[in-house]
């Protein structure tokens, strides 16, 4: 089977662990059909009952100094890499035509989410909790769901959700892990600081397709990024930010600086 269409299936596993450990198994260097167009999913793929999503600003973890406000930070870690899982096989399975080095590197995102959903579920486990006990928000497939419906549409799901959404752990990853160090979560800490290696890489490869698919329609980067962050309404994002991450992952200065400028 051609392995967009695996990435569809994966997709549709209502269970986040069982979807870790099929991606895990998944034969990544079997054959990819590039040019297949694979009709979607009715529906939102792949969402199990738990957690209950509600509105980001309704989240609220509590205090770090409580065993149930500990987990609840994880938890969010958590679901945050549950939806990277969900984007890597979307963005594989959806977009047809691109080279087939595209897929090959969402395929390699796939894996990691997967290996980084797996670390951080077997340590909420040794909390005392599971994923789903506490609310989430959907803020990653949503942005996801707003930017599918054409050409255009594929080179902003290229370039706002690594860009702008995942870009943002690489600025929020230093401070969270600094909190659950603080209370003596050193295995998080740990877990954090391979995060963090491994999401400068998937950064750099919506980073690096992006600028491809700029090159390829002859629109400048730093100009269109800004139209479909306002078109999709991406969120806006306001420092700290992690330059040495951003920079590791291909962010050039004019990118920084317009960062810098809102």
């Amino acid at each position: 089977m051609n392995l967009r269409r695996q990435c569809q299936q994966l997709l549709a596993i209502p269970g986040p662990v069982e979807k870790a450990r099929a991606v895990t198994a998944l034969d990544r260097n079997a054959p990819i059909d590039t040019e297949e167009q694979i009709a979607p999913i009715d529906g939102i793929p792949g969402r199990g009952e738990r957690p209950p999503l509600v509105p980001h600003t309704s989240i609220k973890t509590g205090s770090l100094a409580t065993p149930r406000g500990h987990a609840a930070l994880v938890h969010s870690i958590v679901h945050i890499e549950k939806n990277a899982i969900d984007l890597a096989l979307d963005i594989c399975w959806r977009f047809a035509g691109m080279p087939e080095a595209f897929y090959r590197d969402w395929l390699q995102v796939a894996f990691e989410e997967a290996y980084h959903f797996t670390l951080l579920h077997d340590h909420l486990l040794t909390l005392g909790f599971d994923y789903g006990d506490f609310p989430a928000h959907d803020g990653l497939w949503s942005m996801a769901e707003r930017t599918k419906g054409d050409i255009l549409a594929r080179v902003a799901r290229v370039a706002l959700v690594p860009r702008t959404l995942e870009a943002r752990g690489l600025d929020a990853s230093p401070a969270v892990k600094t909190k659950l160090v603080s209370i003596g979560d050193h295995r998080a800490g740990e877990i954090l600081d391979i995060i963090l290696r491994d999401e400068i890489g998937h950064v750099a490869i919506g980073n690096c397709w992006y600028g491809w698919l700029c090159a390829q329609r002859g629109i400048d980067p730093v100009r269109t990024y800004a139209e479909l962050t306002l078109k999709y309404e991406a969120p806006k994002l306001k420092g700290p930010f992690n330059l040495a991450a951003r920079r590791a992952a291909g962010f050039n200065d004019a990118e920084l600086a317009a960062l810098a400028q809102g």
